[in-house]
């Protein structure tokens, strides 16, 4: 992942911004020079404008120049209290209406907090994008922060919090911070601490406002169907009245050799875990040091895909880890280079001694040619690909301009990126991979503890001297201290969809878009669970995960190699009654990536250690989602739910039944699984004749059975309340479950509506349950559906004293729902939701290849969605009532609960 994109993607963990002085004059950049419209307005506030007209879609992002790391110690968590008081009303709006708002003419809105920035965001039809300005200003600038609302909010926060020490990957995280980047604003958590959040006061939020919020700290970007002219002159309207109430300079470096040099640093601690949890750090340079993007580099050759060093060593040959990876976490002052491991516990001292060995020796030089090469043409892509998407395009300009003040910025990054070499790698490992500088946090499974948090037994304690020692004992080289620094979219049109019958239950659908040189593939076969009997639950998944592991000719590895030279992905899947295969990858490599397509389909080669591999990834992974309560609770929901079917079988097996499972397992289904109809869905810039022949090659090399496998409804259970367990887990969690009809039946788009109109944040079940009574941190609705079954579901994430309100709250909302109809205002967003959500889920190439090849295996449109968005834009709110007097019948709900 490269420096911009960790940023973007890591909100309120791991991402920041830099700063944006005030500029004395406005300037203007125009379209010819740089591809968009840049000026700055007088009172210093920045607006970037990009006109693109693919999607009927407009994508707003407000970023502005604080966060966590702009806090006193004492209101730690102040940044993130406010992203969500802006959403409590303002002198113009009630409670609740910013969200809704926006999401009344189909938009979405949101807001995000960091270490060094803020931001607001905001997807919404084209023809209403004016609207996210004058929202984004009355949410931030009216906000009226009630004492009474404030109050409410901090406990939303508190239960956020509590969700967070659920998770042992933000455990360690945490504990990472304050290790590496000691006695800074950057080693407290953005979310603050129950202490510091509870104890600030209305006065202190609307000061912090005034504080940090300058226009001249700000950048407003807007990308999309949309006039740059109309854009500056609305963006002026609004924004251009707000003045600076002090002058702010730009922060500097922290030096590196004031971080972390007090290692090597080693916690361990005992919790209530099946797996062992492993991160360890050493301190960098911010993204603004001459090192950044070598560091990314560096870090993308240790642990950034499959192909990286320590993933080929430790997971894939070795098999001592569940999961390796590295990054470079660049922040705006300070950066870490973050390695994640899970692991069993067995493993631990082993592989901490024989990684221990390879960081001593490491040097630019064990990273041959090929993989250097490889890491470059691959981060370089992922920031080609973000254009993709509105949103993404949004966010990559909105980080070279506010990070870099520089329209040229992302010309230099790739500039540097090219320019890394071995010389530069052997720096780079010697200046920042030290022991001194080294911070290590494990969680590690206990057959007890105390209290709700992870404790230092005595083994934790045997634990730490041990990884300790084999640091003194295998790693002894310092580290000199590192130094510390500071596409022109074309004028084309998406085509209408073309099928192709090549028979025996055989399709193929091309859906042009030739907007990026890039093209997606999907391909969906009939079966998955359908074909397996109970005694072999996990199988499909197992099939999904082993079938791109070998081919002839081709190992596992010299596979990874291939698609990572040509800048590509291609994955396996498995469903509970699909498999599918999916590539995605410049469209110049179309003919060596299709070839592959077709050896994995047609050539397999299941190596029996490969089956191993994934049967020991399968149960490492059933063992993390036992680890975190929401896996736990989805994990089970479906075995709870139905009996006598696939459908309720546990997708991923059972620990005992997936051991027992064989290479000869595998093969018997795949005999099975290729014979199945299949659909196949290309969508993008591609070669039409290239494509063409592929699918041809499928058909005449894949077998067609005769008797394909049956979509049928599920049987469901008698037993309608399941109640699941945690220990020493903090929140309640509870999923009220009622049945409905499957994928394109009558009631299909009536359904869809009565999601979106209930679910939202201005919606009816998250106004009554959060906004209004604040019982949880979540609260959803969401809808699941098969051809011949399906269900509704309501769920909260709460608080165990509170969990007899919030199922009081469900049942009181849903009789509510049969005695009178829901408000017009809400169902009229709930229909604008359905469009914009569509539009904006469905914007990548892939993901518009998945939808088609997905449902037509399924026997259904390859427009389905966009029929019942349509369909329902007719109903209305008796219309919801009679769908909610039908299917919401709290006799027939089943309940579902998860308790610490």
């Amino acid at each position: 992942m490269n420096v911009w994109r960790s940023l973007l993607v890591c909100f309120g963990v791991l991402s920041m911004i830099s700063f944006i002085g005030p500029t004395p004059q406005a300037l203007a950049i125009q379209e010819s020079d740089v591809g968009h419209t840049l000026i700055h307005l007088e009172n210093g506030m920045s607006v970037l404008v990009q006109e693109d007209d693919r999607f009927p879609l407009a994508s707003v992002r407000l970023y502005v120049h604080t966060g966590s790391a702009y806090e006193a110690a004492d209101q730690a968590g102040i940044s993130h209290l406010l992203e969500h008081m802006v959403f409590k009303g303002t002198e113009d709006r009630a409670p609740g209406d910013v969200a809704r708002d926006i999401e009344a003419v189909g938009g979405y809105v949101n807001a995000a907090t960091s270490f060094d920035y803020t931001v607001y965001l905001s997807e919404l039809p084209a023809e209403r994008w004016q609207l996210a300005l004058d929202v984004f200003k009355d949410m931030i600038f009216g906000a009226a922060i009630d004492p009474e609302e404030l109050e409410r909010e901090k406990q939303v926060v508190l239960s956020e919090l509590q969700r967070g020490e659920d998770n042992p990957s933000t455990l360690l995280f945490k504990d990472i911070q304050k290790k590496v980047w000691p006695e800074t604003s950057y080693a407290w958590p953005v979310i603050g601490y129950p202490e510091t959040v509870t104890s600030i006061r209305p006065e202190d939020v609307k000061e912090y406002i005034e504080r940090q919020y300058q226009p001249q700290s700000m950048l407003l970007v807007v990308v999309g169907k949309v006039s740059a002219e109309e854009a500056v002159a609305e963006a002026e309207r609004v924004f251009g009245g707000l003045r600076n109430t002090r002058s702010i300079t730009p922060p500097n470096p922290l030096p590196l050799k004031l971080l972390g040099t007090e290692g090597p640093q080693v916690t361990v601690r005992n919790g209530p875990y099946n797996k062992t949890y492993l991160s360890a750090a050493f301190p960098a340079p911010g993204f603004r040091a001459t090192d950044a993007t070598g560091l990314e580099v560096l870090a993308h050759l240790l642990g950034g895909d499959y192909t990286a060093r320590l993933y080929r060593t430790y997971k894939y040959e070795k098999q001592l880890v569940d999961t390796v990876s590295m990054s470079y976490l660049a922040l705006e002052r300070v950066g870490m280079l973050y390695l994640h491991a899970v692991l069993d516990s067995g493993n631990l001292e082993t592989f901490w001694s024989q990684l221990m060995e390879e960081f001593a020796s490491l040097s630019g030089d064990d990273f041959s040619e090929d993989a250097l090469d490889r890491a470059k043409l691959n981060m370089e892509d992922s920031l080609y690909q973000t254009k993709e998407t509105l949103g993404g395009l949004a966010s990559k300009l909105g980080f070279f301009q506010f990070f870099e003040g520089n329209p040229l910025a992302e010309e230099n990054y790739l500039a540097e990126l090219r320019q890394v070499n071995h010389a530069t790698l052997d720096r780079l490992i010697t200046s920042y991979l030290a022991p001194s500088r080294l911070s290590v946090s494990t969680l590690m499974p206990a057959e007890a503890t105390e209290g709700d948090a992870p404790v230092r037994d005595d083994s934790a304690v045997s634990v730490e001297h041990a990884l300790a020692g084999i640091i003194a004992e295998k790693w002894t080289q310092e580290a000199e201290p590192g130094r510390d620094s500071i596409a022109t979219s074309k004028d084309k049109t998406v085509g209408e969809a073309e099928y192709m019958d090549l028979g025996n239950g055989r399709t193929l659908v091309l859906l042009p878009d030739p907007t990026l040189p890039y093209t997606a593939v999907s391909l969906h076969f009939r079966g998955g669970d359908l074909l397996i009997t109970e005694d072999k639950q996990g199988l499909s998944e197992l099939l999904g995960r082993v079938l791109p592991r070998g081919v002839q000719g081709m190992s596992t590895t010299e596979i990874q190699d291939y698609l990572s030279a040509r800048a590509a992905d291609l994955n396996t899947s498995a469903g509970r009654d699909l498999l599918g295969v999916s590539a995605k990858f410049p469209t110049r490599f179309s003919e060596d990536v299709l070839d592959l397509v077709v050896q994995v389909l047609t050539e397999p080669t299941f190596p029996k250690e490969e089956v191993a591999r994934e049967k020991n990834n399968q149960l490492a992974t059933i063992m993390k989602r036992e680890d975190q309560p929401m896996g736990r609770m989805f994990r089970e929901l479906f075995p709870q739910l139905f009996m006598d079917h696939p459908y309720g079988y546990y997708h991923m097996g059972q620990p005992d039944d997936l051991e027992a499972l064989t290479r000869e397992d595998v093969l018997a289904l795949w005999e099975q699984q290729r014979s199945q109809p299949w659909v196949m869905s290309v969508c993008g810039d591609f070669d039409r004749e290239i494509v063409v022949a592929t699918a041809e090659r499928l058909a005449e090399e894949l077998p067609a059975t005769d008797d394909p496998v049956a979509f049928t409804a599920p049987a469901w259970r008698d037993v309608r309340e399941f109640a699941l367990h945690m220990e020493d887990r903090n929140q309640a969690h509870l999923l009220l479950v009622f049945p409905v009809p499957g994928q394109g039946q009558e009631d299909g788009p009536g359904l869809r509506l009565l999601r979106n109109s209930l679910g939202g944040m201005s919606g009816p079940l998250f106004r009554t349950l959060r906004d209004e009574q604040g019982l949880g941190y979540s609260v959803s609705t969401f809808l699941w559906q098969s051809p011949e079954s399906g269900f509704l579901a309501f769920y909260i994430g709460t608080s165990p004293e509170k969990l007899d309100q919030a199922r009081e709250g469900f049942r009181t909302l849903i009789t509510r729902l049969h005695e009178t109809p829901m408000d017009e205002e809400s169902v009229e967003r709930g229909k604008n939701q359905l469009s914009g959500d569509y539009y904006r889920e469905h914007q990548s190439l892939l993901s518009r290849s998945t939808e088609a090849s997905g449902l037509m295996a399924q026997g259904l449109p390859h427009d389905l969605n966009r029929e019942a968005i349509e369909a329902a834009q007719s109903l209305t709110a008796a219309d919801l009532k009679e769908l909610a007097n039908k299917y919401l019948q709290l006799d027939k709900a089943y309940e579902v609960t998860l308790q610490p």
